[in-house]
């Protein structure tokens, strides 16, 4: 199964290319385009990192795009004057929200799925509230910045510090081991509250920070923004191989696979001219079917 997952994901990427470059007359495939999938990129690549670790876990975080919604008005006011205080303000916020998250879900022993479904509707509606008058705009200034020489550098240094992390501190053992079995971690001493807290600030974390690059690229705040990015984090992160059961066979690479493997595919939908809500059953439809085809059914058993 971890071999079939990663190898899909690697197939998947170049029939994809291959497949919208043909339909699209190789418009898909012009260096434009390409730079145009890479910046798409940027806010998806970052938070998918954080959610990894809570996936890795066997949890689910459908909190992202509230996070991102809230966190963008909160750099937006605190970043007035500077970019960093509007940095450290969304980072802010996003912590709090995760923090939430990860006591509801470790400490009261609710799922992390009501537990996010719920957070994302109040905040998401703390967003609506806020922008019901206007939007929020960003200063001037935040305009006038290179969205890509400011975002790259990020995405780079959130990349690997995700790998470095996942691949050789305990924290990623850990995760991986409460994913594989929450009881038996337990047994081998594993604090999982502790575990499951951090993942999930740590989740937060990234949201927030994603919510930076998206006030510069988008400009303006509304209570649509960040709208549908959970989904779209966990599509990508199915896309890229990670079991939706978390466990050992989680590999990092399944964040930058399946956020371009998904980015491929919105990008050659809107090319093709597709009604939104169709790529959005045609995105659900491949989601159904890669979860039925890479859940690992023996582990869930257990």
């Amino acid at each position: 199964k971890k071999s079939v997952n990663g190898r899909f994901s690697y197939i998947g990427i170049v029939i994809l290319l291959a497949f919208f470059g043909v339909v699209t007359n190789f418009k898909s495939l012009t260096a434009g385009n390409l730079l145009l999938i890479l910046q798409q990129s940027y806010v998806l690549l970052i938070c998918a990192t954080g959610v990894f670790f809570v996936m890795s876990m066997g949890s689910l975080d459908f909190s992202q795009g509230a996070i991102i919604g809230v966190a963008s008005i909160a750099v937006i006011l605190a970043g007035q004057e500077h970019i960093a205080l509007g940095m450290i303000a969304g980072v802010a916020v996003g912590a709090a929200i995760g923090l939430i998250n990860g006591i509801l879900h470790a400490r009261f022993k609710i799922g992390s799925f009501i537990v996010t479904i719920c957070t994302m509707l109040a905040f998401r509606g703390l967003c609506a509230f806020l922008t019901t008058d206007s939007p929020y705009s960003a200063p001037i200034y935040m305009y006038m910045m290179d969205a890509d020489k400011f975002a790259i550098p990020i995405v780079v240094i959130v990349l690997l510090g995700g790998f470095v992390v996942s691949r050789y501190t305990k924290l990623g053992q850990y995760v991986r081991m409460i994913g594989a079995g929450e009881t038996a971690a337990r047994f081998s001493g594993i604090k999982i509250e502790k575990i499951k807290i951090i993942s999930f600030v740590a989740a937060g974390v990234l949201a927030g920070l994603a919510a930076t690059i998206n006030v510069i690229r988008v400009g303006s705040i509304t209570a649509s923004a960040g709208n549908l990015a959970e989904t779209n984090v966990m599509i990508a992160l199915v896309l890229g191989g990670l079991p939706v059961s978390g466990g050992a066979k989680t590999k990092f690479s399944s964040v930058i696979l399946g956020v371009f493997m998904l980015s491929i595919l919105n990008n050659g939908l809107v090319l093709l001219q597709i009604e939104p809500n169709l790529q959005q059953l045609i995105r659900g439809l491949i989601f159904l079917v890669i979860v039925a085809i890479t859940t690992d059914r023996k582990s869930l058993a257990v």
